[in-house]
């Protein structure tokens, strides 16, 4: 069994290689076996702490086991970071691990570029403006993958509650020759923005659709509990609806609310990332549409990246043989 630390991972799943195996991945389908578990635990300090089992299984191909913890407290606490996780990728013949991987590097570029993916499908081609709301740990990985995803972006802009944290933020990028400004003004931010991606642990939506532009492309990924939300009704209005997943990711927040009150129905997610590369559905129909994706990140893309992954490593080609 080996140990594939998070220099490696990064090394390995680079974001144009990423693009390509997810577009491969998903013009075959599903693992033969896939799903979620989540379980949370009151926390009287404030949000739950999480626990999430996501497993997938390709049979004679791979079996993935992907744990991963959400303990909002742990910084002021401990001084350790928020989520944590690991990979297990199986030979899926022997059942014998093969390798435990670093949880963190590889959450950091799936979930990366799973959005930045569903962006470089959707949005606009002569996009500049990025805003990125948020900035924990995820956020320099969502602007990195969005920058290589649309080269066209010429301005990047960062809001977060805290202030002094998207500063930090805007340090980090800069280290990596990448310039980003901080907004005081999430409204106005948002009114001049081509793109936008949140990753936040919202359960209340900041983001205001009528302030949309037209032409943006939004890049929904914080929310993953039916408590939590990010985007308010009017982006579901206004917005051409997109998911990586139809299944997996209607389970959100973002989806359950707006159900329930007749805001939109399912048939108002006109497709998603499967039906998007093989072609039964068309992406962005003209210059002035919103389009709006929600990061799900199922089981089935983390198989997808660990597979990429394991086969880079090798020095093999990526292929997978899923099928719905």
């Amino acid at each position: 069994m080996e140990m594939i630390d998070a220099r490696r991972v990064h090394e390995l799943l680079d974001y144009e290689g990423l693009f390509a195996a997810l577009e491969a991945a998903h013009k075959g389908g599903m693992p033969k076996q896939s799903d979620r578990l989540i379980y949370q635990e009151p926390n009287p300090e404030g949000q739950p702490d999480i626990f999430i089992i996501l497993p997938a299984w390709e049979p004679q191909e791979g079996i993935l086991a992907k744990l991963v913890t959400s303990f909002p407290n742990n910084k002021a606490r401990h001084n350790l970071p928020t989520v944590n996780s690991i990979y297990v990728f199986i030979n899926a013949d022997t059942g014998v691990t093969e390798a435990v991987i670093d949880g963190e590097a590889v959450i950091f570029r799936k979930t990366s570029s799973d959005s930045a993916f569903g962006s470089k499908l959707l949005s606009r081609e002569d996009a500049e403006n990025f805003l990125m709301i948020g900035a924990g740990g995820l956020a320099p990985h969502l602007v990195k993958a969005h920058l290589a995803a649309r080269p066209s972006l010429k301005r990047v802009t960062l809001w977060n509650r805290t202030t002094a944290n998207a500063e930090a933020l805007a340090k980090t990028l800069a280290a990596e020759g990448i310039d980003a400004e901080v907004a005081s003004d999430l409204d106005a931010a948002v009114s001049e923005a081509d793109i936008i991606s949140s990753a936040t642990m919202a359960n209340e939506p900041h983001l205001k659709g009528k302030l949309l532009k037209p032409g943006a492309h939004v890049d929904l990924v914080g929310s993953f509990t039916p408590e939590m939300r990010e985007a308010d009704d009017d982006v579901l209005k206004r917005a051409s609806i997109f998911v990586d997943h139809r299944q997996t990711t209607t389970r959100s927040g973002e989806f359950l609310g707006p159900y329930e009150r007749g805001i939109i129905t399912p048939d108002d997610v006109r497709g998603d990332l499967f039906e998007l590369c093989q072609g039964k559905v068309k992406g962005r129909q003209s210059a002035d549409e919103i389009t709006m994706m929600k990061n799900g990140g199922g089981s089935h893309i983390d198989y997808y990246v660990a597979k990429y992954l394991m086969d880079r490593h090798h020095g093999r080609p990526f292929a997978t043989r899923c099928s719905s």
